[in-house]
Parts: C-alpha cells; structure tokens; sequence
C-alpha cells in the first residue's frame, strides 16, 4: 500500500502518526514536510474533498493569526490561497493512502485507511 503523510517533524501527533505508518508492515511510505514543500491549491482541495472535509474544517488556529486575519470566517478560495501561501495555517497531518485521505488528528484515525 501506498501512503503519503503532509508531515510536521515539530508536532507531536505528526510524529505519533508518521511512527504508525513506518510500523505498519507493507507500506511504501512518502513523507512530505509540508513546510519545506507547501501544498498547492489543487492538492489542498484534492486533499479536503476526499477527505471529505472543508478547507474552514483543516483551518489551525491554534498557534497562528489565522483568527485575526479574519480566515475563521472566510470563504473557502480565501483560506485556501491562505494555506497555501502559509501552509502552517493548515491542520495536521494529513495522510493519503490507497483506501483514502484522514486528517489524523487524533493519529489513530490513520488505522480507518490502512
């Protein structure tokens, strides 16, 4: 199985999730450190509407100005074009596999597509 993990080496539910992924057996796993390499809009709303989530759902307030800047309330181009030219403002982490896309927060809803 193919997985991919948008990856924050700071956070801990990142790592907690990304040691999930490494342990389970048969997966070919890429890591992208979303901070060094952001996401694209495209990927962002690939990301969300498979995930079956919002961009306003996937929104971080916790630890950004995203609230001051008004994205609490935007729309969904707004605060994409935001994550996508300050990809922290993005929640984490993401995975996508063959079976799917969670935000795995918390980093057991990884296991609902392995």
């Amino acid at each position: 199985m193919n997985a991919t993990i948008w990856h924050n080496p700071a956070c801990g539910t990142s790592r907690k999730t990304l040691a999930i992924l490494q342990e389970t057996p048969g997966v070919a796993l890429t890591v992208v450190e979303y901070l060094k390499n952001p996401y694209s809009t495209d990927k962002l709303r690939q990301l969300f509407g498979d995930a079956g989530l919002t961009a306003r759902d996937a929104l971080r307030l916790r630890g950004t100005d995203a609230e001051e800047r008004g994205l609490k309330d935007a729309g969904e181009d707004e605060i994409i074009a935001a994550m996508a030219a300050n990809p922290a403002y993005v929640e984490r982490p993401f995975v996508e596999t063959d079976k799917g896309v969670r935000l795995c927060r918390p980093q057991d809803r990884v296991h609902e597509i392995l």
